[in-house]
């Protein structure tokens, strides 16, 4: 279920709030200029190809697309098995920010993306069904677990697509990792 966990930056390690309330999540979001959406879930074969993924769910890319200026649209998939998946989650899990804005459609699975916002911190576990918008400039992270499941649209203005601009900053490392809410 999605969850929003707030955390302040002079404790960190301490949870402000949690709620699973999607009222609660998309207003909280939306004062803070994040996009969040449910859209219904489709029924894929486990086997699905990124083709099949993005026909399921053409008409919601188009009115995005077509709202939001996006060009270059594509599906990640993220396993247990993938023998990248340590290294890609020590990539992302760093605090950083982009030139474009990060939209995510979760087809399948889970991911938290932790938004730095002054002195809050925002964990929104991000289930199959859930879509955000970070805009561009928002200082965030997103973590995948350490056995990461899951498969996201992806959607970007740059036909570059992800290009993290990583800020140094050590607060990542001080908010509870996803593992460690989740225990």
């Amino acid at each position: 279920m999605t969850t929003l966990t707030t955390y302040h930056v002079s404790t960190p390690g301490q949870l402000v709030l949690q709620t699973r309330d999607d009222l609660v999540i998309a207003h909280t979001l939306a004062q803070a200029g994040i996009q969040f959406e449910r859209w219904a879930v489709r029924t894929l074969p486990a086997d699905a190809d990124s083709a099949a993924v993005l026909s399921a769910y053409a008409p919601e890319i188009e009115r995005l697309k077509a709202s939001k200026g996006y060009t270059t649209v594509d599906v990640a998939r993220i396993t247990p098995e993938h023998p990248d998946r340590a290294a890609m989650r020590q990539k992302f899990i760093e605090e950083h920010t982009h030139a474009d804005d990060e939209v995510r459609f979760f087809v399948e699975g889970a991911g938290a993306f932790y938004l730095h916002l002054g002195d809050t911190v925002l964990q929104v576990l991000c289930e199959a069904g859930d879509l955000i918008s970070v805009p561009a400039g928002t200082r965030h992270w997103f973590d995948m677990g350490p056995a990461p499941r899951f498969t996201a649209i992806r959607l970007f203005v740059s036909p570059d697509g992800w290009v993290g601009h990583f800020t140094g900053d050590p607060l990542s490392a001080a908010i509870p990792r996803l593992d460690a809410v989740a225990a």
